[in-house]
């Protein structure tokens, strides 16, 4: 039925913000009405301030080095052997800076969870004096060249997967992906949950380390583009992905002198859990985005995470610095016996994909992710025409399908932001609000546009 025969009448877009929008609509056909508006005053004198050659020259170099990225598997090892400062009581933990008294359930619950694991307490309540004392350091992982998911705590003994990026050389990491529901990342801790890190630690780990090492620099690059065209986002959404990665690893794991009951096991352990991809992808896009820290005059995204506190952003030519707001909450499905009055504020590093160009922003190429975190498949493809918006450019390597092959919106800049009041959109799971219990669903935001103003204010001044 068309639009005329549903409404009565013909239906006609209202543009506000840039003209271009309006220009394509009526290009391609559609009636288009165009409404000229610009941001208040006070946001539109510092975007002007910030139309500089010196800024154009700077975010086209960043959004070449987002795009020219080509991140392979290096290796999996012991993450207290190859993270930066990872040593002595050390924890890493999701998002900007977070203190323990100000941690949210589902963080407390995985730091309480991995001081365990370390053997640097015996119990919960003793877990928790050490913490309370100060006894334990905490710091966020994207201070250390790694990424977490969730409430994303890493801790030495744990295993990351090691990302390298060929073209600029640099390197990140992301611990392995423990399944769904109950796990720590979700601020699950009890004894079958530390049991699974503990088999993962002592032998998950180092049969993925052999099983690289017989099959070395795996594109990952390569693998997030074909599954892309596989109906992946590669955040929320890595079914084709998890199966592409355990393709390129099965003839290692069989090449290698591990014991057939421990191949058998990793082999079920990874085929079973559909999101083991998840960490692999996120260590690539964190190698990607840490090309543009530091980059001088660009006005782009560097980096978006969240500690179920707080949500922060960097921004590449403001180097280290986060900029934050209070965590917003998940729209989604939620499981059995669960509603959004259990859910915690949204929380991980997962948003490093969104930040290289995939995750909710290809979310055209995955429509069948909207039965994971509600909505329609026309919504999927809705989400990412709006990021083009509010991108400089279109990725190369990533396409979607349903868009002619067109490539993921790619190079979030800030003053586009402002301009537009388009915000970045997450797709995210949703932990339960008190420590110990996990995942409870999984849904859909915006992130809040206050950061981007004041990230704004700071490049402009």
């Amino acid at each position: 039925m068309s639009s005329e025969g549903f409404f009565g009448k013909p239906l006609s877009a209202v543009n506000l913000g840039l003209k271009s929008f309006h220009e394509s609509l009526r290009a391609q056909g559609a009636a288009s009405i165009h409404v000229e508006w610009k941001p208040p005053a006070a946001s539109a004198d510092l975007i002007a301030k910030l139309e500089r050659p010196e800024v154009e020259a700077a975010n086209a170099e960043a959004l070449k080095r987002l795009c020219d990225a080509n991140p392979v598997l290096a290796g999996v090892e012991r993450a207290g052997d190859v993270v930066p400062g990872l040593v002595g009581k050390l924890l890493l933990h999701a998002g900007p800076p977070i203190g323990w008294e100000r941690m949210c359930g589902p963080v407390r619950g995985a730091v309480l969870g991995a001081v365990l694991l370390e053997g640097w307490a015996q119990t919960l309540e003793d877990a928790e004096s050490m913490l309370a004392a100060g006894e334990v350091m905490l710091e966020p992982c994207h201070h250390h060249g790694a990424v977490g998911p969730m409430a994303g705590v890493l801790s030495p003994s744990m295993w990351v997967w090691v990302v390298h990026n060929d073209v600029h050389g640099n390197d990140a990491y992301c611990s392995l992906n423990e399944g769904l529901g109950k796990v720590l990342r979700f601020g699950a801790n009890s004894p079958d949950v530390l049991a699974r890190l503990a088999w993962m630690r002592d032998e998950l780990g180092p049969a993925l380390k052999k099983a690289v090492a017989a099959r070395p620099h795996i594109s990952v690059r390569a693998l997030t583009a074909q599954a892309l065209l596989m109906g992946d986002e590669c955040h929320n959404r890595n079914v084709a992905a998890t199966t592409l990665l355990l393709k390129e690893l099965l003839p290692g794991l069989l090449r290698a002198r591990i014991g057939k009951g421990v191949v058998r096991k990793a082999a079920e352990f990874i085929s079973s859990n559909p999101h083991f991809y998840l960490n692999l992808s996120m260590a690539a896009c964190k190698c990607a985005a840490d090309t543009i820290l530091g980059l001088a005059n660009s006005t782009v995204l560097s980096a978006m995470a969240r500690n179920g506190t707080e949500i922060g952003i960097r921004v590449a030519g403001l180097g280290d610095r986060w900029f934050t707001a209070p965590a917003g909450m998940p729209k989604g499905l939620y499981f059995a016996g669960f509603s959004a009055s259990d859910s915690n504020p949204d929380l991980g590093d997962s948003t490093i994909s969104e930040v290289a160009g995939v995750g909710a922003f290809a979310m055209a190429s995955a429509p069948a992710i909207v039965q994971f975190i509600g909505g329609a498949p026309s919504d999927a493809i809705a989400h990412t025409r709006r990021m083009y918006e509010i991108c400089l450019g279109r990725h190369p390597h990533f396409k979607i399908p349903v868009l002619d092959f067109a490539g993921t919106p790619v190079a979030v800049d800030v003053r586009r932001v402002v301009e537009t009041g388009v915000t970045p959109i997450i797709n995210t799971g949703i932990a339960h609000r008190l420590p110990g219990v996990g995942q409870i669903g999984a849904g859909i935001l915006d992130a809040p546009s206050e950061m981007f103003h004041q990230a704004l204010a700071a490049m402009a001044g």
